[in-house]
């Protein structure tokens, strides 16, 4: 989109913003900011029930689920008391749309600047590890076994009987002479096979037959159909991106410590995620379970974080709740975000802002995180392991050769920063006049 278009995105979002402010004070009058005031403070009585809901357990969760109930019907009762529920409604809609708008305008480009790439020679004997199971059965759903061996690729699936050592297979392959390996399976499985190739010099094939394929996604692969990703053994081209390593291990993803490991790990998760979660966050946010961490990122400490993501390249972060998606994966270095939430203040404030005392958001070239315990629960790609502390985590510069077809959707652009300040300069005439 070009300069103009973008400014009129920005006067677009005011437009709305006033237009909402207006239609308050016409259908409002004098009540305007009674009614504003009484609706923030019922927005700020929610965000806190919502924080004590979760940081405490008995009488003390359902007074907080009360207040948190009772906080939004107030809101429905004060609007309707004085016949302004459409007002509210149209207000509301009008607000998120602005804000639409305002992250559209001060997106620079439609398109994340992509990896550079050169044209690749078609594998003469690629291998393909495939899992069945992977994405509710993605593998049979859309023929990847067929449509991969009719392109000349030795496919082997994940089957069982028992537990299948992947990381023998792949090096079994590469022994009997696969000049490329892929895999259609979780990220956890991606990760295990893209250090082999690596280790190798191999070109790797990311296919998405995952549940979630943040990998592919970053890689810009078409999610919806990842038969889509078998083009690459034809008409593909070879992109040079970095891993992670921790400890001993490699990540294409990211490594979770913290709240989010410690639930996983736990042997009740898996037959009841919700009842385990609500059970253990009372004393993983209250430090009374589990390890208590410390990290060195670079130049940055960071003390008793309850939740530390280590990524792969850094994600965009717009804000907290935009996380998902990484731009470039060939930066060279591991992006950190650490969250420390202690009382209901500190939850409110970075759900306002979507930034506070409780966030440390910064990049490392290596990442130290340390314990008060001889062993840390980290998730390496979605799945939790133990590991010795303290646990070193590491970027390995364009390690990994990555096969993608030349045809493909591309990495959607992050979702930039609401930065009201620049989008009032790009809105403003004067703004126009000095560009």
């Amino acid at each position: 989109m070009n300069l103009t278009g973008r400014r009129w995105l920005a006067r677009a979002a005011f437009l709305l913003l006033i237009g909402a402010v207006v239609l308050l004070l016409v259908a409002a009058g004098w009540r305007t900011l009674t009614i504003f005031l009484l609706s923030a403070l019922g927005v700020l009585a929610m965000i806190a029930g919502a924080y004590w809901f979760l940081s405490n357990r008995g009488a003390r969760r359902w007074l907080a689920l009360t207040l948190v109930v009772a906080a939004l019907a107030g809101l429905v009762v004060l609007f309707a008391w004085h016949h302004l529920i459409w007002v509210a409604l149209i207000a509301v809609g009008a607000v998120l749309l602005a804000g639409v708008l305002g992250k559209l305008a001060l997106r620079a480009t439609g398109e994340a600047e992509a990896i550079p790439g050169a044209r690749a020679a078609r594998p003469r004997h690629p291998f393909l590890i495939m899992n069945p199971r992977s994405g509710g059965g993605k593998v049979a759903r859309f023929g990847l076994k067929e449509k991969a061996e009719a392109l000349g690729a030795e496919v082997a699936l994940l089957e069982g009987p028992g537990t299948v050592d992947v990381a023998a297979l792949a090096r079994k392959a590469v022994a009997d002479g696969a000049d490329l390996l892929g895999v259609a399976g979780g990220d956890g499985t991606q990760a295990l096979v893209a250090d082999i190739a690596a280790e190798h010099d191999l070109p790797f094939l990311v296919i998405s037959a995952g549940t979630r394929n943040h990998f592919a996604l970053d890689l810009g692969l078409d999610r919806d159909d990842p038969a889509t990703c078998l083009t690459a053994l034809t008409d593909g081209e070879e992109l040079r991106i970095d891993l992670g390593v921790i400890g001993d291990r490699t990540f294409v993803n990211n490594a979770s410590f913290g709240a989010y490991a410690e639930v996983v790990r736990s042997p009740a998760y898996r037959d009841d995620k919700r009842r385990t979660t609500l059970e253990m966050l009372p004393d993983l946010l209250k430090g009374q379970r589990g390890a208590r961490l410390s990290a060195r990122a670079g130049d940055t400490g960071i003390d008793a974080p309850q939740a530390l993501l280590v990524s792969n390249n850094p994600y965009g972060t717009g804000d907290v709740a935009g996380l998902g998606r990484r731009p470039r994966l060939d930066g060279g270095t591991l992006g950190v975000l650490a969250v420390r939430v202690d009382n209901a203040r500190q939850a409110v404030d970075l759900i306002r802002r979507g930034h506070g005392a409780g966030l440390t958001v910064t990049a490392a070239d290596e990442i130290v995180v340390d314990s008060d315990a001889p062993e840390i629960p980290v998730g390496i790609d979605g799945e939790t392991v133990l590991m010795p502390a303290p646990v070193r985590c590491a970027s390995r510069p364009r390690a990994l050769r990555v096969l993608v077809p030349r045809q493909r959707p591309g990495v959607p652009a992050s979702a930039p920063a609401l930065d009201w300040a620049r989008l009032r300069h790009l809105a403003s005439f004067r703004g126009a006049a000095q560009s």
